[in-house]
């Protein structure tokens, strides 16, 4: 099944997060750097990966300077990236199959975290 709906979304970025908070290479970013208040962040990043893949127009903020702001708070290397990448990644394939999800694992670039 191919990612097709808001809550297909709701469900991968849910799922991917629930990773990211636990994994010893960038869980720390969020949880201890930059604090992430997950009930507040995640309909945001659901509604971004919505208006990426489902072009829908929800999101509407700056993700490259959301970015640069937590860089100053600590240096994003690649092997967080990558990370973040192989998390994403085999979240989409546990879940998903299609012309959608091949996209969702080429467009986190856009997003970096």
């Amino acid at each position: 099944m191919d990612i097709s709906s808001r809550q297909d979304i709701e469900v991968l970025i849910t799922r991917f997060y629930d990773k990211v908070k636990q994994d010893p290479v960038i869980g720390f970013i969020f949880n201890d750097i930059i604090k992430v208040d997950w009930e507040g962040h995640l309909p945001i990043m659901i509604d971004f990966w919505e208006t990426l893949l489902l072009n829908e127009t929800k999101y509407s903020r700056n993700a490259m300077g959301l970015h640069f702001d937590i860089n100053r708070k600590i240096k994003l290397e690649e092997k967080h990236f990558n990370r973040w990448m192989e998390l994403f990644t085999a979240t989409v394939d546990e879940l998903y199959q299609g012309a959608i999800a091949d996209t969702a694992k080429k467009e986190p670039g856009l997003s970096l975290m």
